[in-house]
């Protein structure tokens, strides 16, 4: 679902591989209003920097050098506060915001155009050796804070709330949200961005605003037929009294027995 092998092997040449990093640096322009040219991203944008270095590491995993790549990794880290594993695979232009205390384990893989918040964590649930992080599939869109946990799939187009905690399957072109996290939204297979990357994260629905917002009408509804009927049987109460003034209709409550001293 994610990445094919015709995708990795464009990479392995040198050529392919300075073209991965001119995306890399180039897809910022499309997510991000604040990148004015090329020198900004290069020098101020820590994402980015986490990116490219890691590029270099993960070739360095998977030649068998894993001191070496594991040392750059940690370097990585270490100026600009992103943790990305060298054995996880990574497609083609990911962008990670902000880039504060993001983590992302070994057998993580992550597709094409993806987009990460800060704080995000893409985790392993388990002490075994297998695979037991998460797969992020193309065009995904993870908000600020949000955790991705074990050796789940999320489909292409899916967006995920900022704090949400995931930690089961979401099919393609949904919207997660909470914790856990649970499915509020689906958009079917068509992409709502032309570029298909949506980053209007914000515009979710709110399921406890709406459950409250359907209490208030029905309340209200309640409270006018409750109000009709008191009309109805004061009207017909008064038709057959001969009072001047208008009754209240009476209520039956219960007779409460006078306690004998």
């Amino acid at each position: 679902m994610v990445m094919s092998d015709t995708t990795h092997s464009s990479i392995d040449t040198p050529q392919g591989f300075f073209k991965q990093w001119h995306e890399d640096v180039h897809c910022v322009f499309g997510r991000d209003p604040a990148a004015h040219n090329v020198w900004e991203i290069l020098l101020t944008y820590s994402g980015v920097h986490a990116v490219l270095i890691h590029r270099i590491s993960h070739r360095l995993w998977k030649a068998n050098y894993k001191l070496p790549a594991r040392i750059l990794a940690n370097i990585a880290k270490t100026f600009t506060n992103v943790e990305i594993h060298p054995g996880a695979t990574i497609g083609r232009r990911l962008f990670i915001d902000h880039a504060l205390g993001v983590v992302i384990g070994e057998t993580t893989e992550i597709g094409d155009d993806v987009t990460l918040y800060h704080g995000v964590t893409l985790g392993g649930t388990t002490w075994h050796k297998e695979k037991r992080h998460p797969t992020i599939g193309n065009n995904v869109l993870i908000g600020a804070g949000a955790k991705i946990l074990g050796a789940i799939t999320l489909g292409n187009n899916v967006r995920v709330g900022a704090n949400s905690v995931v930690v089961k399957d979401v099919p393609p072109c949904c919207t997660v949200v909470g914790i856990p996290g649970r499915i509020i939204q689906t958009k079917g297979t068509q992409i709502q961005n032309t570029k298909g990357i949506d980053l209007n994260h914000h515009l979710i629905p709110d399921p406890v605003g709406k459950a409250i917002s359907c209490l208030i009408e029905r309340l209200d509804e309640l409270e006018a037929k409750q109000a009709q009927f008191n009309e109805i049987v004061t009207e017909e109460n008064c038709d057959s009294c001969d009072a001047e003034t208008l009754c209240t209709p009476k209520i039956d409550r219960p007779v409460k027995l006078a306690a004998r001293h």
